[in-house]
């Protein structure tokens, strides 16, 4: 009941932009439909026509089908960038598939004493495919196109990441945030569309055939006008920012810089691995990201001052589950070898090793336990296993790669990592839940995105480092058994970036000046 209420209430106060992701999506499911329909059709007729292509043809479409949706996504980015244009190509493949077959299946379920005494009427080729086949074999068309639609509005959901939005925002910012409303509020509009869809083509399928025909015709005007919708006006700005599912419902994120600074910019959810080469190609001009990542410097990249302190401290320390430590009393001096000893430009180095020369994080994390004296060759494993998390950007992977060579060097404890786990909600709950003992993390995000204090509570910190590890730690103990480790030393804060060029030609060096330039 608790989560109804929230969803109602969370659809009420995002009604707007709940209309626009859903106008969105049915433009991506419709463009993405009308050039199946063109395309598919046409060589489904071909493949009739000329049998020897057929393995070509649907062995082609049926590849296309079993590439993983993010990884077409992913092919597509380099030659069409973000938006909707790699997001409505990569949903055209896929519907390819099943116009093409239901097509073929068509035609040739069509009764050849038919389609000879067609022939014997003296009708032409082209003839009897018009008035004759085509007619007989839309139904299965049809039942092509439906599944088509169907398939397209579930992954139109994954547009989302590359800024080509639809309801696929709601939908990862709740999975980011561990928010089901949230997730709800993508997800149940999502299936009716695609519900929407299936119902309306599969009453058209059932017309006569003479309608049907006229249907056929009327369905290839209406298409163009769904997609159409995707043209609507949408909220402008000055700048273009572009932000991570995570970043744009998290309260030390976007709500918070608009609480603080009163930020008000036009704006396209990106997948965290995407936000800085939108910025580097000029794709968005404004991004989210983290101080000490490593394409900062690689892109030449400005990080705003947040001179109102938006943003708390993020000491970077391991967390972990108390009943590991009681088990397994010597992880607490292995894992304090790191305390203090990854300065933030330590850090910064370190990501742009792996973000940018692509260097390995394990080469990177091994060098460092090198340089400073730490590294221990492993021992025989003599004992239980340790189940190391990590969430899914270079850091962490370079932290948890640490943490495991220090646990195999200097226990003979064996290590399972379950690097990539996703959000913080994703990480937290597999440590809360037992899946993983230990995983990197920052003392902001475990106040402001797992204990979720009062803001009485954040004030009286006064955004003090040391009194934020101590409330979190005493916190998590308290309420989870959870225990923070000694801070490794750097500051990963939150932090909006600007090209530097373009940042220098606007005057914009915080983030006031920012919200400044977007009210003028």
């Amino acid at each position: 009941m608790n989560t109804l209420t929230e969803l109602l209430a969370f659809w009420h106060a995002q009604a707007d932009k709940l209309g626009q992701q859903t106008l969105q999506h049915i433009g991506l499911t419709a463009a993405s439909l009308l050039l199946g329909v063109l395309l598919g059709v046409p060589l489904g007729l071909l493949v009739t026509r000329r049998p020897k292509l057929a393995p070509w043809v649907l062995g082609g479409a049926s590849i296309l089908q079993t590439i993983p949706s993010i990884a077409l996504l992913g092919f597509l980015i380099p030659a069409l960038g973000i938006g909707p244009g790699p997001a409505i190509f990569a949903l055209f493949l896929y519907a390819l598939l099943p116009i093409v077959r239901n097509t073929v299946a068509g035609i040739q379920g069509v009764d050849a004493a038919v389609v000879d005494a067609a022939r014997g009427l003296g009708l032409t080729d082209k003839q009897v495919l018009r008035r004759v086949e085509l007619p007989l074999a839309l139904p299965v068309l049809f039942a092509g196109i439906r599944t088509a639609a169907v398939i397209n509005v579930g992954v139109a959901t994954l547009a989302a990441y590359i800024a080509a939005g639809g309801l696929g925002e709601f939908i990862f910012g709740g999975i980011a945030l561990n928010n089901p409303a949230m997730i709800l509020a993508g997800a149940i509009p999502a299936a009716a569309l695609a519900l929407a869809f299936d119902g309306a083509l599969a009453l058209l399928q059932r017309q006569p055939v003479r309608r049907l025909v006229r249907v056929g015709q009327a369905l290839l005007l209406v298409l163009p006008i769904l997609a159409g919708l995707y043209l609507l006006p949408r909220a402008t700005s000055r700048l273009l920012a572009g932000f991570s599912p995570e970043f744009v419902g998290r309260a030390d994120g976007l709500p918070g810089l608009q609480q603080k600074y009163g930020l008000r910019t036009a704006s396209v959810v990106l997948a965290p691995a995407l936000v800085y080469e939108a910025a580097h190609q000029g794709d968005v001009d404004v991004i989210d990201g983290y101080s000490t990542d490593g394409r900062i410097r690689a892109y030449d990249l400005r990080v705003l001052r947040d001179d109102r302190q938006a943003f708390p401290p993020y000491q970077a320390a391991p967390v972990v589950r108390a009943e590991t430590l009681a088990q397994h009393p010597e992880l607490t001096p292995v894992l304090a070898k790191l305390e203090g000893q990854i300065s933030d430009s330590v850090m910064t180095e370190l990501n742009y090793r792996v973000d940018y020369l692509h260097e390995t994080p394990r080469a990177v994390a091994h060098a460092f336990l090198h340089q400073r004296g730490l590294w221990h060759d492993p021992l025989p494993v003599a004992g239980g296993t340790i189940r190391l998390g990590s969430k899914i950007f270079a850091e962490q992977y370079i932290l948890a790669e640490m943490y495991e060579a220090l646990i195999r060097g200097y226990t003979g404890l064996d290590v399972d990592s379950k690097t990539g786990l996703g959000g913080t909600s994703i990480c937290f709950e597999a440590l809360r839940a037992g899946s993983i003992d230990l995983y990197p993390e920052y003392t902001g995000t475990g106040l402001l995105v797992v204990l979720q204090p009062a803001q009485a509570a954040i004030d009286s910190l006064g955004g003090r480092p040391g009194a934020v590890l101590a409330y979190v730690r005493q916190e998590f103990r308290r309420r989870y058994g959870l225990e923070w480790l000694a801070p490794l030393g750097f500051n990963n804060t939150y932090a909006l970036l600007m090209r530097r060029q373009q940042a220098e030609q606007l005057g914009i060096a915080s983030v006031s000046e920012l919200s400044a330039f977007l009210r003028k």
